[in-house]
């Protein structure tokens, strides 16, 4: 499906899209659709649900503006709809101090749930960085992930990248804490 005529963005604004994205299920979903469009038999298939429960998820995510029907055909009498993301991404709200962040909530469930014998590149680093060179990662990580996103082929596995770069909450001592 050419993407040309998609919007390049969705901004989640309503408590309806928001809770929409929240959903893993429906996360999932949307990683389905995201490189080409898929019917609702074709969606269950890829992402492991009854047609009915694949049916509603999509319905809820074309109701919240997520997804959209791209195009139909007519099989055996039966209208088949190929649904597809309304938009090349979405934005999610901040979540405020203290609030889930959705994203990275998905994607520790899906690495949680991906095979213990796929290889994996999983990091964790604890930086102390000054706000220029905090910028400068930020701005080098997003250029580096926009590459490979031009480079992605819907003909190969699906491979996620998932990058949190944040300054964390500061530690709260409390009496007795040493120094």
């Amino acid at each position: 499906m050419p993407t040309d005529d998609l919007p390049e963005t969705v901004h989640v604004t309503t408590d309806e899209q928001l809770r929409a994205v929240s959903n893993l299920t429906r996360h999932r979903i949307m990683a389905v659709l995201r490189f080409e469009p898929a019917t609702i038999t074709q969606i269950a298939e890829r992402v492991g649900l009854a047609k009915g429960s694949s049916s509603y998820h999509v319905r809820l995510l074309e109701r919240a503006g997520l997804v959209k029907v791209v195009r139909t055909r007519k099989v055996r009498g039966v209208t088949e709809r190929y649904y597809a993301m309304a938009a090349r991404s979405i934005v999610l709200p901040d979540p405020g101090e203290g609030g889930p962040d959705v994203v990275m909530r998905h994607a520790v469930a899906d690495l949680e749930a991906s095979r213990a014998d796929s290889e994996r590149h999983v990091r964790m680093d604890h930086l102390r960085l000054t706000e220029e060179q905090f910028a400068e990662l930020g701005a080098r990580l997003e250029a580096l992930a926009d590459e490979y996103r031009a480079l992605s082929d819907p003909s190969l596995p699906d491979v996620t990248l998932a990058v949190a770069l944040f300054r964390p909450a500061p530690v709260q001592r409390t009496q007795g804490d040493s120094q």
